[in-house]
């Protein structure tokens, strides 16, 4: 048989065996008054139930404890599932905060690359014509070649309305001289002969080294005969022939000269 391991139930068998030991000694037990054997059991009695209860509060406090252990395990775990749900909402609101940065930053890109087209539409782009080259505004570039086109498309009269408002409109560009040389033929080819002649001198005016300017010069002879002015004509070829000897329209200027006489 097993001993028992509870403090009270051992001090319960150890007076038990006493007051056995005194019962199975009447010699001994003899020398003891019954006033004393009771108060040596009501010791013992006190002892067992004093041991008793200090037991049964030391469990109830191991209890306690163990409860309350328990509770704050439980609320632990419960701190750990939130901070856990914090973290994976955060995740997602990190996630989702990333989109929109990627989302925005692609927007901002097409802007820019819209405001950049936009910009290079008014952004001066270099040209050359007539053997110049400079910068030109890309409306200013559209409008001269608009003209251009109708002239070449043999719409004279529109050609000539659109050199017009192109020279009222860009007075400094670089294309003026050959504007000029462009509405001074549209004139011609309408038989507005004055006005031809008037801007074919604008061009030797403003640009007398131009590329067009020899036949300029040469126009605004075909313009005079045209008007019946043989002496006016003659003058200008002499005097073409003079500024721009080494020039084709030099060398036409030669041959009219020659019939003219």
């Amino acid at each position: 048989m097993r001993s028992p391991s509870n403090p009270a139930l051992k001090a319960l068998s150890a007076a038990a065996l006493a007051c056995a030991a005194l019962l199975a000694q009447p010699s001994q037990a003899a020398l003891f008054g019954d006033d004393e054997a009771r108060k040596a059991i009501l010791d013992l009695r006190q002892k067992v139930d004093a041991n008793a209860q200090r037991q049964i509060d030391e469990d109830r406090r191991a209890a306690e404890e163990l409860a309350q252990l328990r509770r704050s395990l439980l609320e632990l775990q419960a701190q750990i599932e939130t901070l856990r749900a914090d973290q994976a909402s955060l995740r997602g609101q990190n996630e989702q905060l990333a989109r929109d940065v990627s989302e925005l930053q692609r927007r901002q890109k097409d802007i820019a690359q819209g405001v950049d087209e936009r910009l290079r539409q008014f952004e001066p782009v270099k040209v050359t014509v007539d053997g110049r080259e400079f910068q030109a505004d890309p409306a200013e570039k559209k409008d001269f070649e608009a003209a251009l086109g109708q002239f070449r498309q043999g719409a004279f009269a529109q050609a000539q309305t659109g050199f017009a408002e192109f020279i009222r409109r860009y007075p400094q560009s670089g294309y003026l001289p050959t504007a000029l040389f462009w509405l001074g033929n549209a004139q011609y080819a309408t038989r507005d002969y004055k006005e031809a002649v008037a801007n074919f001198r604008s061009l030797l005016a403003v640009a007398s080294d131009h590329p067009r300017a020899p036949e300029a010069a040469l126009s605004i002879a075909n313009c005079q005969t045209e008007l019946k002015d043989s002496k006016s004509a003659k003058k200008t070829l002499e005097d073409l022939i003079k500024v721009y000897p080494q020039s084709e329209a030099a060398a036409a200027a030669r041959e009219r000269l020659a019939r003219l006489k």
